[in-house]
């Protein structure tokens, strides 16, 4: 008996020595292999650990932002029609005696009736609430509902529909808001939750990750792009941080079937805070304006003036006595930086301008005639104002072009121009150009057509059209021409 448990023991012993040995065995069979060598990619040199592990728990973050988030029901006012027309007796004789009666009748004051529904959220205990400008807009009344079944009427502080955003305001004493977030700090990859009232459905909260910033789809804001869910009635709701901080406002989905698609756009709460503000001051928004028209910058251009890089605003006409012309603005000058900041594009300078309120002095980094050039610029007012179109007489009865004497012709460019009088050039409110009197080969294949005005010809002025020839007669690649047509300025290059 005794030997029969030693052996058991024994047999224990080398079942427990065998096991420990095959786990180990297996425990470097899971081991992960080196990645392959490559002659394109470089490997990681061991294994690198996840960098993103699990998933967050939402529930902390649901329960401080719900009692903030307020669904917006709003409803219009249809006129109400007499009763003569819903009678079909009437319909067929409106003539008829009881007809023609009920007809002179004034109709009714009208009716409301339900318009739609969208969200919003607190940002004051007072009672201030952000939302979209098309949530509320044509609304003739306004209900808002909290979290906790409470229910005002809402009064419309303003509403911008250039930005998408309105203040609204409830009366009431400690109410719950959020706080906002710096929406220029945010990240891509970065965790939000969205929450409103989609297709009606109060209290929703969806989660994802902002999937891009600054995403230009041609609106006057930048977007931030999330693919948390955001369907029709998530409008104007808040797209909060991990802090439940708002860091955006809920305002478009981009989809083929008006449903929710894996694209959702916010207003970055920065830029609606600005609207925000001076609607809450004034009622309305006074945006800034330098009269100018602009345009984007593409690699040619940007390659045949000098530039690094294919950024900036060109700018395509000055209106006359406008800031930008005070300013010493000109048309083909390119913007690339404002107060040190850089400027990726036309709209990126558009929104800087139209955010700042008028007074504001700017100083601008201007690209002209292949240097920089430092301009300051005040800042004028949106107010509707006639924008001042130049335009050049196509007429050979005055100044001193037309004749023969005058004309100068380059065969390579297919191009004959003429001299500008003093006169002309002040109408234009150009310091130089020449007018083309002839285009054919070359240049009619880019389009530049006659009565065309050259202001600049590979960065130099165009004084004279034996200057222009001889400029262009310098070189036998590529010309780079800064073209005046209607008053609109742009470049365009002729590659022989």
């Amino acid at each position: 008996m005794h030997v029969v448990l030693k052996n058991v023991n024994r047999a224990i012993a080398l079942t427990l020595t065998a096991g420990i040995l095959l786990g180990c065995s297996g425990q470097k069979k899971e081991a992960k292999a080196p990645a392959p060598e490559s002659s394109i990619a470089t490997p990681a040199k061991t294994p690198a650990a996840p960098l993103v592990t699990g998933l967050p728990d939402f529930t902390p973050l649901v329960d401080k932002i719900a009692p903030a988030v307020v669904n917006i029901s709003t409803a219009e006012k249809v006129q109400s029609q007499s009763r003569a027309g819903f009678d079909p007796i009437c319909q067929m004789w409106p003539d008829f005696p009881m007809c023609a009666q009920r007809n002179t009748q004034p109709q009714g004051e009208g009716r409301e009736q339900p318009r739609g529904v969208g969200s919003g959220f607190i940002v004051s205990e007072d009672g201030y609430i952000l939302t979209n400008h098309h949530v509320v807009d044509g609304a003739s009344s306004i209900v808002v509902s909290l979290n906790d079944k409470r229910e005002f009427k809402a009064k419309v502080i303003g509403s911008d529909e250039r930005s998408d955003v309105a203040v609204l305001k409830i009366e009431g004493e400690h109410l719950p808001f959020l706080n906002t977030a710096n929406s220029d700090e945010i990240k891509v990859g970065q965790w939000v939750m969205a929450a409103g009232s989609p297709f009606g459905l109060k209290n929703t909260v969806t989660a994802g990750i902002v999937s891009a910033i600054k995403r230009d789809t041609g609106e006057y804001e930048s977007f931030i792009q999330t693919d948390a869910a955001v369907n029709p009635g998530n409008s104007g709701g808040p797209l909060v941080n991990m802090s439940g901080e708002v860091v955006g406002i809920n305002s478009q989905i981009l989809s083929n079937s008006g449903s929710f698609a894996g694209i959702a756009l916010a207003i970055p709460i920065n830029e609606a805070l600005k609207v925000a503000d001076q609607i809450r001051a004034t009622g309305k928004v006074n945006r800034g304006r330098i009269g100018v028209a602009i345009g984007n910058v593409d690699e040619d251009i940007a390659k045949a003036l000098g530039l690094s890089k294919a950024s900036g605003a060109m700018i395509k006409t000055v209106e006359a006595g406008s800031s930008a012309a005070n300013a010493g603005l000109r048309a083909g000058d390119v913007v690339l930086k404002v107060d040190g900041h850089e400027v990726d594009n036309s709209a990126d300078f558009a929104r800087v301008i139209g955010n700042s309120t008028p007074g504001t002095a700017f100083k601008f980094e201007v690209w002209r005639q292949g240097q920089a050039v430092d301009l300051n610029v005040t800042v004028g007012s949106d107010v509707s104002k006639k924008v001042s179109e130049a335009s050049v007489d196509k007429s050979n009865s005055s100044g001193s072009g037309g004749s023969d004497s005058t004309l100068s012709r380059v065969d390579r460019l297919g191009l004959t121009v003429e001299p500008l009088s003093s006169s002309e050039l002040k109408q234009a409110q150009l310091e130089a150009g020449v007018r083309i009197a002839k285009v054919e080969g070359l240049a009619a294949g880019a389009g530049l057509r006659e009565g065309d005005v050259i202001v600049q010809v590979n960065n130099a002025a165009a004084n004279t059209p034996s200057e222009f020839n001889r400029i262009v007669g310098a070189g036998t690649g590529r010309v780079l021409l800064l073209v005046q047509r209607d008053g609109v300025t742009q470049y365009v290059i002729l590659s022989p």
